[in-house]
């Protein structure tokens, strides 16, 4: 799996975690189902799928205790779940999951059993409303089938689960609910990077990366899709979308998440995104520092104000990345109809930015 160091850059200044990745935030996991498969003919047509299921696990029981949590929305032509109740009660109350577009009340309706089954109080102290996140992966994934389980949605959240504390950086690229998806013309998906504050808090991101046309691709300020000229094949919609997840162990507050949220669409526009009309750009923080059992306020007093600064920059700096290690990590894929989206060409990358720098 390659990464941005494999191409000589290195995003802002800050360090990263050692992975890398989401799980450089204590307690904090992401898992994955894939789901690949082709037309299986009637009378048990399934379609083609090349689709799946992305789970970030917060650690221990977030219905019983609650995570500060912010939304922010740069194009809305998309859908996460939850995100009234989050804007309201500024809570977050379940992992998170991703997935693609059609295939949202699947997840929704499987995260309710699979978390009912392990809190017995949800449905008879409140409800539960799971957040669940799209991006549309219908250039490469059947969309008229309902490709998802509940077994993946449970494989997904087991996996995320098994992956906190891990010293390797979790898989990226087209897994999961990143596997049909496309970024800048070329293959995308799931990516995530982390940075260390200087406090010693982590800020990690993980985004589903589904956006762009090849021209207006940038890596570490280089314009590479113009360099790497026409792909010169049926390219996916530039139109697509990015749901984006910040995690931090810091103590912030609902209102300071907003602005951490907020933030992504910074390291998005950096490599190259204008936010279609058509695209879904939403992005949802939560930060771990004030958690508390349901019902209690936290005693802690949150970082806000310009103490949040090295957080902002943390923030652009891992999305941005992310947006790369989510390209870079991606393997060729064909799909639906015979459509192919080829992975990042990362030697033709690496040549054009030593010749752009001269080096």
């Amino acid at each position: 799996m390659a990464s941005v160091a494999d191409i000589g850059v290195r995003i802002g200044t800050l360090p990263t975690g050692p992975t890398n990745s989401i799980v450089d935030v204590p307690g904090v996991g992401l898992g994955h189902a894939t789901i690949v498969y082709d037309d299986v003919p009637p009378p048990f047509g399934r379609g083609t799928a090349r689709t799946g299921v992305t789970v970030i696990d917060l650690g221990g029981d977030a219905w019983a205790s609650p995570v500060p949590a912010g939304v922010s929305v740069l194009n809305g032509a998309g859908e996460l779940t939850a995100r009234s109740q989050i804007d309201e009660w500024g809570l977050l109350e379940t992992p998170i999951f991703l997935t693609s577009t059609m295939q949202v009340g699947r997840v929704y309706d499987a995260a309710c059993r699979l978390l009912m089954a392990e809190q017995p109080r949800i449905g008879i102290d409140d409800v539960i409303i799971p957040a669940v996140g799209e991006c549309d992966d219908s250039w490469l994934s059947d969309p008229r089938h309902m490709h998802v389980t509940d077994e993946h949605v449970a494989a997904a959240l087991g996996a995320a689960r098994a992956s906190a504390g891990a010293s390797m950086s979790p898989d990226q690229g087209a897994v999961g609910a990143g596997t049909g998806m496309s970024c800048f013309s070329y293959k995308g998906g799931i990516g995530t990077s982390s940075r260390v504050l200087p406090d010693g808090h982590v800020v990690a991101v993980v985004l589903l990366t589904n956006f762009g046309r090849w021209p207006r691709l940038r890596v570490d300020g280089v314009a590479v899709g113009q360099a790497l000229g026409d792909p010169d094949r049926a390219l996916p919609p530039p139109a697509g979308s990015c749901l984006g997840v910040v995690i931090t162990d810091a103590p912030i507050d609902h209102s300071g998440c907003e602005r951490l949220a907020t933030r992504v669409g910074l390291g998005l526009a950096r490599t190259g995104s204008t936010a279609h009309n058509g695209s879904g750009e939403i992005f949802v923080a939560a930060a771990l520092g004030l958690r508390v059992p349901r019902g209690m306020s936290p005693t802690r007093a949150p970082i806000s104000g310009s103490a949040l600064d090295d957080y902002f920059e943390a923030v652009v700096d891992a999305s941005e990345e992310a947006v790369l290690a989510s390209m870079l990590a991606a393997h060729d894929v064909v799909g639906v109809e015979g459509r192919q989206v080829p992975a990042l060409p990362i030697d033709a990358v690496r040549r054009i930015l030593s010749e752009r720098r001269g080096s």
